[in-house]
């Protein structure tokens, strides 16, 4: 037996833990606008910037499909994922920190995943796309069908030298380096199974490779956006999430799902000029405006991402500063379901429901807490932010300054970080220390 799911044993709950009889009472409010059995469908991008929707500020970039989803539901503009890739998707998936689980680009085989906890419940579960948390390749007992999914159709690993490996369940298919074929073909995947689960509750991740470069765009979309090829690539996006939306509609089924839809991480525009020259001189990654820095940073350009959620119950064209992040789908949707969250291992995840369905305004979660590679570097609590200084861990391509001294930032004031308040607010600079060094530093277990 590969593993117990944590509803079905008794264990230690953590910061952010849900037993099953609080997901019961926290969602118990809102059942009037909740089915019983809801869908859910992320829709997760790769490498998108903060700037890169027209809902999120791009001037260059036009997404009337999202943007239109914004204003059917609720648009969250303090929303976390983690700064690379593959710890991203794991971080997602379990609703815990990526140094809890592995690390890097695995997530150990005993996580229990977002599908795992629905399909106990009885959904039907799917992963399009992108999965990259199995080091990129294929090993037993950490692709998706061995993590709860029912059916996989995708690229195990990442197409940063343009080209991937297409499996269906555990088979490989064939290879291919057509990176503009991609985002259509992830969508028809999904599009057939959304018709094939229509008439039972389902869960369906779809993870696009696009606009993590290698980039391309379909004949269809290529040159035709004012964003260059990056620009080409976000619209043919965002016009597949309306083939999803659609055929949501046309089902009769928009009334019972929830569409998230985000990405993992920030734009590589640190390494802006290296990708425009490997693209012909095209535009390849995109822009996190206002915020600072990038990809791989803990600075909020690293990951804080634009996220919107649309649903049942969840209030219309609203907007939200309150912090979310991709650990709290896991134990939100386990709320919505009427599912049972793991209870025997810290969750650093938060229901939620409350915030979503428009009933709290400052949401379950005031603490945020931003790795990279394994190494707290920065803490959020409410408007403020630390920035730890001396770290020892990063990637190559990240530019940031030299950090000797803790930095503080009010983010409701300076979301772009640019004026470091420390030497003006002692107090909280103790106060956050303090709670950077009972966070979530070490892993749980080495793991095998």
């Amino acid at each position: 037996m590969k593993k117990t799911p944590g509803f079905l044993k008794t264990g230690f709950m953590g910061t952010g833990a849900v037993a099953a009889g609080l997901l019961a009472a926290c969602s118990g409010s809102s059942k009037e606008e909740v089915p019983e059995h809801p869908n859910f469908i992320i829709i997760f991008a790769d490498d998108q910037g903060y700037n890169d929707l027209g809902c999120f500020g791009s001037e260059t970039i036009k997404t009337p499909r999202i943007d239109e989803m914004a204003e059917q539901g609720l648009k969250l503009t303090s929303f976390y994922a983690q700064p690379v890739c593959g710890p991203s998707r794991g971080a997602l998936l379990t609703g815990r920190y990526p140094l809890r689980i592995g690390g890097g680009w695995l997530t150990r085989s005993e996580e229990i995943t977002i599908a795992e906890v629905l399909k106990a419940e009885g959904y039907a579960t799917g992963c399009i796309g992108k999965w990259d948390i199995s080091q990129r390749k294929y090993q037993e007992g950490l692709v998706p069908n061995d993590q709860g999914f029912d059916y996989y159709f995708g690229t195990l690993g990442a197409n940063d030298r343009g080209s991937v490996v297409l499996y269906r369940n555990r088979d490989s298919l064939y290879q291919t380096d057509d990176m503009g074929s991609l985002t259509r073909m992830y969508t028809d995947e999904a599009i057939g199974f959304i018709k094939e689960h229509k008439d039972e509750p389902f869960f369906l991740y779809l993870a696009h490779t696009m606009a993590h470069v290698v980039i391309d765009a379909s004949d269809q979309f290529r040159g035709t956006s004012d964003g260059e090829l990056y620009g080409d690539v976000i619209e043919e996006i965002d016009w597949n999430v309306g083939r999803v939306l659609d055929l949501l509609d046309e089902l009769g089924i928009s009334d019972n799902t929830y569409v998230v839809y985000t990405s993992d991480n920030g734009p590589w525009s640190n390494r802006e000029e290296f990708y425009r020259r490997r693209h012909g001189g095209q535009l390849a990654t995109g822009n996190a405006y206002p915020l600072r820095s990038a990809k791989g940073s803990p600075f909020e350009g690293g990951l804080r991402e634009p996220c919107i959620i649309r649903g049942p119950g969840v209030p219309e064209g609203e907007s939200s500063d309150a912090i979310m992040s991709t650990l709290d789908l896991l134990p939100t949707f386990a709320a919505l379901a009427g599912a049972e969250a793991p209870s025997d291992r810290i969750l650093d995840g938060y229901d939620q429901t409350d915030l979503i369905l428009g009933k709290s305004e400052d949401g379950a979660r005031d603490i945020f807490y931003y790795h990279v590679k394994g190494e707290l570097q920065a803490v959020r609590k409410g408007d403020w932010k630390l920035v730890l200084p001396n770290p020892t861990m990063g990637y190559k391509y990240v530019k940031d300054p030299e950090r000797t001294e803790p930095e503080l930032y009010n983010l409701k004031n300076d979301i772009s970080e640019e004026h470091d308040v420390a030497a003006e607010h002692p107090d909280i600079v103790k106060e956050l220390l303090e709670l950077a060094k009972n966070g979530p530093n070490q892993p749980e277990n080495t793991g095998p």
